[in-house]
């Protein structure tokens, strides 16, 4: 564990956190392993022989795009690691340590065939290194609008915490973490979108609140249209008439600015698609969700005499 001055270091950012406390020795690395280039292209510091480094299964992105990979090969080919992979030890697996943050470095350093690697080794808990990589792949915006949404769902399903604290410690509002855990509710068709690239986070944002998210996404990547186009394409088609229901019942009652507004902040609050339908003072409030996961968490949220 970090001391607590350690933890409020995360949300001033990674580099905060590089920067505070000692560094915890590394064993030194093997005889005979050397780099793949001069000693001098590696700032000085702690090394370790690359096969002691293993992934995060945990770790929030899951897409590494092969081109920049490559580039970044080539990169430190030419001028080494230009900053330090931050490890821990890793549970279970005596003499060998996890990597924090920097897996993107340490894949494209296999790739420029180093043998060594600088690292910063530091004791941290399962919650701290959830929160560190989350951080530092939002900083340098690596992650996809869906990669960064599940890392927030991990830190508020696998360490309990709020969206508050989730905004606190990423340095981003609590608007935003809502927004982007609606973005888990969308249909997969759309997340598919979204992960490709062909959907920003703005037009996923506008799809959660249409009627048929996977109808307008693929409007969206056929026309090419912006976010403004697509907010709007999505507001009008919110406010046609439902189809009349089976069994006979009415069209729903189109609904006004303040029943939208509550809509929002609903869905703001839950990080879910919410539908209010109003008749005259009288009606129903409908959550949607995608997952039983998701669905838990609905129930906790209302059993809860917490925030919800």
């Amino acid at each position: 564990m970090v001391e607590a001055g350690g933890r409020r270091g995360l949300g001033r950012g990674l580099s905060a956190l590089l920067d505070e406390g000692v560094i915890a020795p590394a064993p030194a690395p093997a005889t005979g392993s050397a780099q793949a280039e001069p000693a001098t292209s590696t700032p000085p510091g702690q090394e370790l022989p690359i096969e002691l480094l293993r992934r995060n299964p945990d770790q929030p992105r899951r897409h590494f795009d092969e081109t920049e990979l490559e580039e970044l090969a080539d990169s430190i080919r030419q001028r080494g690691v230009l900053q330090p992979i931050l490890v821990r030890p890793a549970p279970g697996a005596p003499g060998e340590y996890q990597i924090v943050a920097g897996e993107r470095r340490w894949r494209a350093s296999q790739r420029a065939n180093l043998h060594t690697v600088p690292v910063i080794v530091r004791t941290l808990d399962d919650a701290e290194v959830a929160e560190i990589s989350i951080i530092e792949n939002v900083q340098r915006a690596d992650l996809n609008p869906l990669e960064e949404a599940l890392g927030y769902k991990t830190l508020m399903d696998q360490f309990n915490r709020t969206q508050e604290a989730v905004a606190k410690v990423v340095g981003k509002s609590r608007s935003h973490v809502a927004n982007a855990l609606r973005l888990l509710a969308l249909p997969e068709a759309v997340r598919d979108h979204l992960v490709s690239g062909r959907l920003s986070a703005g037009h996923a944002r506008a799809v959660a609140a249409a009627p048929d998210p996977s109808l307008l996404a693929q409007t969206i990547v056929k026309e090419g249209l912006s976010v403004r186009q697509a907010e709007d394409l999505a507001r009008r088609s919110g406010d046609k008439p439902a189809k009349l229901r089976q069994g006979g019942s009415k069209a729903r009652p189109r609904k006004d600015s303040d029943t939208h507004a509550l809509e929002q902040d609903l869905a703001d609050i839950l990080g879910l698609a919410v539908d209010i339908i109003d008749r005259n003072g009288a009606g129903e409030v409908r959550i949607s969700y995608t997952t039983l996961e998701q669905l838990d968490d609905i129930c906790r949220r209302l059993s809860s005499s917490g925030e919800v």
